[in-house]
């Protein structure tokens, strides 16, 4: 076997998927975990809402579709908000909840966008189907459409999460934020019930959206203390990067080739020491994670198909599903008056 991108992704999964003790006659082929084959350990279910509220689905997908057309730069701030609220006490629209003390005033948290949308797709929705939809449910499901409205692939999203009724803003500081090492972010995906290839597979959501250039200034002139540039940017890039953010509220996008589009452009980047947070360029040269980084630029339709997978996982963390766990918000920056 040549010692190529692709052929790495089937020693790849060949290694995760592949039982340790096979019978002897097992013929091995290359093969992703498809969502129909993921066990949900809890109440969710594909048809939660087709007779409780059988508009949700064409409802979400109208609304979605509405505000990525007005700003394609919400889709990725709908992924980003997703990974923060399933970070923390799971995915329970823990991190929409608006009030003093919340994780959505957070330091963390501050940067954070997407919030008008899942409002006005709660109000549509409390019209037709009053207190019936939840909005952790909302947001799942806004997160998939957003992402196949920028080219990324569409899962089916499990249903019946129940709306969290804690949300504490020092809970919210620890969502990786960009600055952290690659035992870090794996220890951290670890403690959630994800693995390294999801750790690598989720960061190519990175294809898309913008960050701060306060968020990188540290890369750009003074890397760890040094006084000088990180040298692991390309010096083009660096030189591009420095002119862009000479002030620190800039924002700058993720991908610098192909940001409009969701694509394994962002793994492409990498390679070419292109990548923007330290978080990403790190995947690239960590042991751990940098064959699955070129094994994905090399194969778009593995990227997309387990990108699905990996976030659907990432979808289903710590859900509240019990008659006695959480709430159905009518208002998700609000817990219910009873």
């Amino acid at each position: 076997m040549s010692n190529s991108p692709f052929s790495l992704l089937i020693l790849l999964f060949y290694t995760i998927f592949v039982s340790a003790h096979p019978p002897e006659d097992t013929i091995y082929t290359l093969r992703v975990p498809t969502l129909e084959e993921t066990s949900f350990d809890n109440l969710l279910s594909f048809g939660y809402y087709h007779k409780s509220c059988p508009l949700f689905e064409s409802i979400l997908h109208r609304k979605v579709k509405e505000w990525i057309q007005k700003d394609y730069t919400l889709a990725a701030s709908l992924l980003r908000l997703h990974f923060h609220d399933c970070s923390v006490r799971g995915c329970d629209a823990s991190i929409l909840l608006n009030h003093d003390g919340s994780e959505r005033t957070a330091q963390a948290s501050k940067t954070l966008r997407g919030f008008e949308v899942i409002d006005d797709i709660k109000e549509e929705l409390e019209k037709h189907c009053p207190r019936t939809v939840s909005c952790a449910d909302i947001l799942t499901g806004a997160t998939r459409d957003a992402t196949v409205e920028l080219g990324g692939p569409y899962w089916a999203v499990p249903y019946g999460r129940k709306d969290g009724l804690v949300s504490i803003a020092k809970e919210a500081e620890m969502v990786p934020m960009g600055h952290e090492n690659i035992t870090s972010l794996v220890e951290f995906l670890q403690s959630k019930g994800l693995n390294v290839l999801d750790l690598v597979v989720l960061s190519g959501a990175h294809t898309t959206g913008r960050a701060s250039c306060g968020s990188i200034q540290h890369r750009l002139y003074n890397y760890q203390g040094t006084g000088r540039p990180d040298p692991s940017i390309d010096p083009k890039y660096l030189s591009f990067l420095q002119r862009k953010c000479r002030w620190a509220t800039e924002y700058v996008d993720l991908d610098a080739t192909t940001p409009r589009i969701f694509d394994p452009v962002y793994y492409i980047n990498l390679k070419k020491k292109m990548g923007l947070l330290s978080t990403d360029q790190l995947l690239y040269s960590d042991p751990r994670t940098s064959p699955i980084v070129s094994a994905l630029a090399a194969a778009p339709y593995v990227f997309k198909h387990h990108f699905a997978v990996s976030i659907a996982k990432l979808g289903n963390i710590e859900v509240l599903t019990g008659q006695d766990e959480g709430e159905i918000r009518t208002n998700c920056n609000l817990i219910n008056a009873y």
